[in-house]
């Protein structure tokens, strides 16, 4: 495998619970709009590439982040995750090595556990590596499904497809992630929208893989905070707290 490292960071969505006409990544903490803030995270690692996917009022953002290293792809309707990935393919497809897939409203994921990450895909030879967190409340979180008590991933359940059985699992998607390029990038192609929302889901590459005899792992943040992503003013200000002493 590669020593190649890539990243793409989702920042297309409106945010439709913010209740605001700025794109949700440009909301601030301390007066930083949070993209920045991961940003400022990831361009501290050792990454050859730097995609940062825009869409609702993406000239905003791209205006924003003038001057950081980073490509920006656009996706002009906000058709899922796993199409937001999509957009990405004519400067990705070709790339050799791993890339990890970020959420540009998680602000406080922290170095530790990118490098993390990073390790463990590398050590166990995975296909795919989802970063999880266990919440008492998993309300509104993909499920993570395991192969028994092991760290192979079988499949992801998002909270609105999920049976009452599957919304017991405390466990939940962080909605960051190591692929193999290669693989990602086959593997999204085959991803429908068959789903409650009509979304093409990135989660959905997991199932994909695990169920071709590929490895799939799963590691969860030592710190479940700093998954958390930003989906209201409320949570906004929460999560401030928690982190801005």
């Amino acid at each position: 495998m590669s020593d190649n490292k890539a990243v793409i960071v989702l920042a297309a969505g409106k945010g439709k619970r913010m209740k605001s006409e700025i794109p949700k990544v440009l909301h601030e903490i301390n007066g930083k709009p949070i993209i920045k803030m991961i940003l400022d995270t990831l361009i501290t690692h050792d990454f050859s590439k730097i995609v940062v996917v825009v869409g609702f009022k993406g000239e905003l953002v791209e205006k924003a982040l003038e001057g950081y290293p980073i490509e920006i792809v656009w996706q002009r309707e906000q058709l899922g995750t796993g199409h937001a990935v999509q957009m990405t393919a004519d400067i990705m497809k070709d790339f050799d090595g791993t890339t990890l897939v970020a959420l540009g409203d998680v602000p406080f994921l922290s170095s530790e556990s990118i490098n993390s990450l990073f390790e463990i895909h590398a050590q166990t030879g995975s296909s795919a590596t989802c970063l999880s967190a266990f919440f008492d409340d998993p309300k509104g979180y993909g499920r993570i499904i395991r192969d028994g008590e092991s760290n192979i991933l079988k499949e992801i359940v998002e909270h609105k497809d999920a049976s009452d059985e599957i919304l017991k699992i405390k466990e939940i998607n962080s909605g960051t992630f190591c692929f193999d390029n290669k693989e990602l990038f086959l593997t999204i192609e085959e991803v429908k929208n068959n789903n409650s929302q009509g979304e093409y889901y990135l989660p959905d590459t997991i199932k994909i893989m695990h169920d071709k005899g590929l490895k799939v792992t799963v590691t969860a943040a030592k710190n479940p905070d700093e998954v958390l992503g930003i989906n209201s003013s409320e949570q906004l200000k929460e999560l401030a707290d928690k982190f801005i002493r």
